[in-house]
């Protein structure tokens, strides 16, 4: 009777908890290195709506890959502005055009605000 062992390998690292995939390689939305928020944080503002039906869409981009960052922004943009919107990459996305209300929020907490 043979039995075959398992052997338990920790050559492969970490593993990522939602595809399974070694961290490395993982492809899926999870994988956002976090990087550091530097002080002085350069947002920029764009509006977009092909893709999405007719709506408008304000975009903030290139902002810090940091998703504690990131997420706390989006709420505060989102109530702020009193619309929906999401977190995407390094980018907040808000339904409608509130341009000039995110500028202002922007500016009030010392961002550089292009566009």
């Amino acid at each position: 009777m043979n039995a075959v062992a398992n052997v338990y390998s920790t050559g492969v690292g970490r593993i990522c908890p939602k595809c399974g995939w070694p961290a490395n390689d993982c492809k899926c939305s999870s994988n956002i290195s976090e990087e550091a928020v530097p002080a002085k944080v350069v947002a920029k503002l764009r509006i977009e709506t092909k893709g999405r039906g007719g709506k408008t869409v304000t975009v903030v981009y290139d902002l810090p890959r940091n998703s504690m960052f990131l997420k706390d922004l989006s709420q505060e943009l989102k109530r702020t502005c009193g619309t929906g919107g999401t977190v995407a990459e390094n980018t907040v996305e808000l339904q409608g055009d509130v341009r000039d209300k995110v500028r202002a929020l922007l500016q009030k907490k010392s961002f550089t605000v292009k566009g």
